[in-house]
């Protein structure tokens, strides 16, 4: 069992900055794929950025050039950081990990979210 707990989320205004973290529980972690996805109210939840065990990463074309994630498996956390956040980036954000992207959002483990809202 794998339980997942993101923290860094809170309100930033527009053109800010935000890292989000996700502090996984197991040993089996660094086998994981990862990922950070995201819904908004009345939105259907989608994914933002992921990385897989290897570092192979890949992202929203809308947060293409202004969102990094990254993982320490040392730590057993992944990290997603947010520069130059725009109002459209507020959403709850949810980590999720599993065996590879392909599956984890189908499969894997869910953390419980962390807001993130951006004002303009």
């Amino acid at each position: 069992q794998v339980q997942l707990v993101e923290s860094g989320g809170g309100f930033v205004q527009a053109g800010g900055s935000l890292r989000l973290s996700c502090a996984a529980s197991g040993s089996i972690f660094s086998l994981f794929a990862t990922g950070w996805y995201r819904q908004a109210p009345g939105e259907q939840r989608e994914l933002v950025a992921a990385i897989t065990r290897g570092g192979n990463t890949n992202y929203a074309d809308s947060v293409k050039g202004r969102f990094t994630i990254s993982r320490d498996n040392a730590k057993n956390t992944v990290y997603l950081q947010m520069n130059s956040l725009k109002p459209e980036d507020s959403a709850v954000y949810y980590c999720n990990a599993g065996w590879s992207i392909g599956t984890m959002r189908g499969t894997g483990y869910w953390g419980q979210g962390t807001q993130v809202t951006v004002s303009s």
